[in-house]
C-alpha cells in the first residue's frame, strides 16, 4: 500500500444550514458540491481547505451522539495549520467563535488554540 494523503475528513452534523454557514462564513471554505440526497433526507457538502483539502460536510436524521470528553477514544480533534495564530484567532473571535487561549506546544514549541464547530467537534489551530 502507498498512501498519498489524506483524502477527506467527513463530519456529521444534526443542524446542516448552521454547520454549513460556519465552516464555509466563519472558516471560508470553499464549496466543491452541494448534494442532497432525499432517499436518506441527508445532505452532504463538499468544502475545499486552500485548493487542497477536503472536508465533507453530511445531515443525517438518525444521528447517534458520540462522546468527546474527556479523552474519547476515536477522532481526538481536527487541526488547520495557520501562518498567523493570532490573527486567526482574533478573526475567529469578530465572527461570535468561542476561542480557548493560545497555548504553546511543549514538544514543537509551536503555539495553538482550540474551539469548535457547531456540533461540539473540537477544532484546533496550529500555527505553522
Amino acid at each position: 500500500m502507498n498512501i498519498h494523503s489524506i483524502h477527506h475528513v467527513a463530519i456529521l452534523t444534526d443542524d446542516y444550514e448552521k454547520s454549513k454557514a460556519f465552516y464555509v462564513e466563519v472558516l471560508g471554505f470553499t464549496v466543491l458540491k452541494e448534494s442532497y440526497r432525499a432517499e436518506r433526507s441527508s445532505y452532504k457538502l463538499d468544502l475545499a481547505i486552500n485548493g487542497l483539502y477536503q472536508v465533507e460536510l453530511f445531515s443525517f436524521p438518525e444521528y447517534k451522539e458520540r462522546a468527546s470528553f474527556p479523552e474519547a477514544k476515536g477522532l481526538r480533534h481536527l487541526a488547520f495549520g495557520v501562518k498567523d495564530i493570532e490573527s486567526s484567532v482574533q478573526e475567529l473571535v469578530e465572527k461570535g467563535v468561542d476561542v480557548q487561549g493560545i497555548r504553546t506546544d511543549d514538544l514543537t514549541d509551536k503555539r495553538f488554540c482550540f474551539f469548535y464547530d457547531p456540533n461540539g467537534q473540537p477544532l484546533e489551530l496550529y500555527e505553522i
